[in-house]
């Protein structure tokens, strides 16, 4: 799958792994620990956009806990829809921008957002657009987030793979987010895992 394929399969998305799919689950673990990790590590008042915001589950209960400067990017246009049917607060009182991140991140201003944070998007960037992550880091005034999934399988280690599929349908690619954000000049404050994904706290410099 091309680029272009790639993103395309997500801006036409329904049924499994849509904006209304996630939307009926609601928030869960990921939501609240990313509200634990920002009263923590941030101030009250921190702007705070989520790449790959879907329906905006996450941003909702950030919203619920009190932080009220939330932005978010997704690709699919449907995500707005339902976000104004499910959070209608939220819709109402968010900054939300449709279209591929690879799109809009470039035309971000430097340290634009206090956080920054993303919930198993991160992972779906095809190899030719990593650059991406420099992107990232550049709009990132203090904290960047990543709940990912790098290779949490039972077969991880040496032997996994560096893609997968899901359901023989679009791919995964596993990232050590580590190295990738290290790399270029963020600290690991924070890691912990789950069953599903890794999440990791970095700090911009």
């Amino acid at each position: 799958m091309d680029p272009e394929d790639n993103r395309r399969s997500w801006a036409e998305r329904d049924g499994a792994y849509s904006p209304e799919y996630y939307a009926q689950i609601g928030e869960n673990e990921v939501s609240e620990t990313l509200a634990t990790v920002i009263e923590y590590y941030a101030n009250e008042d921190a702007s705070i956009l989520e790449i790959g915001c879907g329906s905006g589950r996450h941003l909702d209960h950030l919203l619920g806990v009190g932080y009220k400067d939330l932005a978010g990017i997704d690709i699919n246009d449907e995500s707005f829809e339902v976000m104004a049917e499910e959070y209608p607060r939220l819709a109402d009182t968010g900054t939300f921008l449709s279209g591929a991140i690879e799109d809009h991140l470039p035309e971000f201003p430097d340290d634009a957002y206090d956080v920054v944070y993303s919930v198993e998007t991160l992972q779906h960037v095809h190899p030719d657009d990593t650059w991406v992550f420099e992107e990232l880091t550049r709009v990132t005034d203090d904290l960047l987030i990543t709940a990912e999934n790098e290779g949490n399988r039972p077969n991880r280690g040496p032997d996994a793979v560096d893609v997968s599929h899901v359901d023989d349908d679009f791919p995964l690619y596993h990232r050590d987010w580590k190295a990738v954000f290290s790399d270029l000049g963020l600290a690991q404050l924070l890691v912990e895992r789950t069953n599903r994904d890794t999440i990791r706290v970095f700090r911009a410099p």
